[in-house]
């Protein structure tokens, strides 16, 4: 056995923060000098999130491979320097789905097909894959204790101690202790039902993570300590922050790093943290501040933007700028009210999504940002958005769409590309408007060449990137001339020119469109490029200040 196996659970309710612990778990064990990885088992049906409304699951996060994965995997990617794929994410419905195929091929020889111990096996087989990847293997189990659906999950990690040995496997469950104001105390009687559900099922925690407002007092991590046969030192404080980036440094004010260790028996250096303190002082003291427009169709969840949102925190801290999200419904602002609102703010972002709706909101958002000179940021369908808008105003394509929206559209500058070479397997791709939803994505990490003298090669710094895509559309060669002539720039190309990654407005401030995710791989200690351009134009404009073509500026006060 290579590697050591963390399991982490939760219970009570829901947004108790598994997936934030589990990352900043992995942080101070990458900050002791350990390899981390991790895996996410979600007990939900579908294969995928790929198809699951963003309004329900949040976004979905998508891996150099183009897994469509769980939004956890972004924050296991942002705190630490795993890099994850399709294996480091599974749901039931994957998991049933394999063990059914081997039924109908006859792989289990007849014999009669059960959830123990089949569906158990192929959950344990999953996990086990990690062995080697790393030192430690942090699994997070989704939902909470007591959901029928993640029964097989706990069941198999039940087992995973007998088959592995108490040293190489871990139990951490993550709890809520509720602050009643009314009575002025904390009470652990919801973390005492949990565990005792937990430890039914045949799991005894080795450490609980307390999720509380307040600081737990030694008497009450002495009293749930009693009541759930777990040691005092091992009742950790999980307390609400103001930013997600301080919890690694607040685990390991609690001495969550050194039980981990120890229940493990591995041996490491002590943690360094001086890249977090530092990150924590910027956040804590920003010299400016900006407003940045978000104009998208999934506001009302902030979950379905969240790698975006965090991109935007990181290009803010780069600049030692706080910046201030806008976040504006496409399907209800539209007129004198959305150009109101965005006559407040420095920078206008039209995020990604599929579907016809807020599409108008959206071209309304663009044609501000072009025609005032406000530095905007579109992405995936942003982009392709911004290409119509241009097409529409500026070159005389008046009917100008997407056959996504318009499938008879006289000028479709956004389409559905039939053929395209996928890099990672070296061969043509070939999709229709019958394929299946998922196999006409372009899906993962593939390469763009940067035009020089753009605002994205000034940003990038380098001639050629990779970068994470999810998106079926592409734009349409046939009007590459028409649309340079009329004044778009096309800033990036894959390498055989086929496909446009990025444009760009030259005459405008900062006016930048990307079909790909640059959010996906923005990291709080290494913020994305575009991200940190696209903010310090924003706070130019704040501040009429200079901002000049490579990214240098003089800010005024």
């Amino acid at each position: 056995m290579n590697t050591k196996f963390i399991f982490i659970t939760g219970g009570v309710l829901s947004s108790l923060g598994k997936g934030l612990a589990a990352a900043a778990i992995g942080a101070l064990l990458e900050a002791r000098g350990l390899k981390i990885t991790f895996q996410k088992l979600d007990p939900y049906i579908n294969v995928d999130p790929g198809t699951m409304n963003p309004f329900q699951h949040g976004e979905v996060f998508v891996t150099d491979d183009g897994a469509e994965t769980d939004l956890d995997l972004g924050h296991y990617e942002r705190y630490t320097h795993a890099e994850l794929r399709q294996r480091h994410n599974y749901t039931s419905g994957r998991i049933y789905h394999s063990v059914i195929t081997k039924e109908r091929r006859g792989d289990y020889l007849g014999g009669t097909v059960q959830v123990i111990p089949h569906v158990t096996d192929e959950i344990k087989q999953a996990v086990l894959q990690l062995d080697g990847e790393a030192d430690v293997a942090i699994i997070e189990i989704g939902g909470t204790v007591g959901d029928i659906e993640g029964l097989p999950f706990l069941e198999a990690i039940r087992q995973l101690r007998g088959d592995l040995g108490r040293e190489h496997t871990l139990y951490i469950h993550v709890t809520y202790v509720p602050f009643i104001r009314a009575a002025g105390e904390l009470k652990t009687k919801p973390t005492q039902h949990s565990v005792k559900e937990l430890r039914s099922i045949g799991i005894q925690p080795d450490i609980l993570l307390c999720r509380s407002e307040i600081g737990l007092s030694k008497e009450i991590k002495e009293k749930i300590a009693l009541f759930c046969d777990v040691d005092t030192d091992r009742v950790i404080t999980a307390r609400d922050v103001k930013c997600i980036y301080d919890v690694p440094v607040r685990f390991h004010e609690e001495g969550l790093d050194e039980r981990v260790v120890e229940c493990l028996n591995i041996w490491t250096r002590a943690p360094v943290l001086t890249e977090w303190e530092d990150l924590m002082a910027r956040v804590k003291e920003p010299q400016y501040k900006v407003r940045i427009a978000m104009v998208g169709k999934y506001v009302n969840l902030r979950e379905s933007y969240k790698s975006l949102n965090e991109a935007l925190f990181h290009g803010g801290v780069a600049n030692s700028c706080q910046v201030e999200i806008d976040f504006i419904n496409s399907e209800d602002a539209r007129g004198d009210q959305l150009r109101e609102r965005l006559s407040r703010v420095d920078g206008i972002l039209v995020p990604g999504g599929f579907g016809s709706r807020g599409i108008p909101g959206k071209l309304d958002a663009i044609s501000y940002a072009r025609e005032n000179k406000v530095p905007f940021l579109g992405i995936c369908l942003g982009m392709q958005l911004c290409v119509i808008e241009f097409a529409r105003k500026k070159a005389g394509l008046a009917l100008a769409d997407s056959t996504e929206f318009a499938a008879s559209t006289p000028d479709p500058v956004i389409y559905l590309m039939k053929e395209w070479y996928d890099y990672r397997s070296g061969t043509m791709q070939v999709r229709d408007e019958g394929s299946q939803k998922g196999g006409t994505m372009r899906l993962g990490a593939y390469p763009c060449r940067l035009e020089a003298d753009t605002f994205a090669r000034k940003a990038y710094g380098v001639d050629e990137i990779f970068e994470r895509h999810r998106h079926r559309y592409e734009f349409n060669n046939e009007y590459r001339g028409i649309l340079e002539k009329a004044g778009m720039k096309i800033a990036g190309l894959s390498p055989d020119g086929e496909l446009v990654e990025i444009v760009e407005l030259p005459d405008h401030p900062w006016f930048l469109g990307c079909q790909f995710h640059p959010e996906f791989k923005s990291r709080p200690l290494n913020p994305h490029p575009l991200f940190v351009s696209f903010v310090r134009a924003a706070l130019a404009k704040r501040h009429g200040a200079r901002s000049d073509h490579d990214g240098a500026e003089q800010v005024v006060s």
